[in-house]
């Protein structure tokens, strides 16, 4: 069994793109670490043979994940509002 095909090599690397996260911030690896965690999981449940579709089916998720993300904490180099009234005039 080679080891791209192995659920846990994938854990691994999910968990080791989660920490270059961390150091390296800015949401890129965390799309990446995601896509790794979720194909981990597929790979626990249904192995799948070939290594072109284990990296199509990690860049699919890396990148639904990554939309997902900038869904949810926004776009980079959104302003914050800025109010021009105040609440007491």
């Amino acid at each position: 069994m080679a080891l791209w095909s192995v659920w846990w090599v994938w854990m691994s690397a999910a968990l080791a793109l989660a920490t270059l996260e961390v150091m390296v911030p800015g949401y890129i690896f965390l799309g990446f670490a995601a896509g790794a965690a979720a194909l981990g999981l597929i790979l626990l449940v249904a192995p799948i043979n070939g290594l072109a579709w284990v990296l199509v089916i990690f860049a699919v998720l890396s990148l639904l994940a990554y939309l997902a993300m900038r869904r949810v904490f926004g776009l980079p180099g959104s302003k914050p509002k800025v109010w021009d009234r105040d609440i007491n005039d």
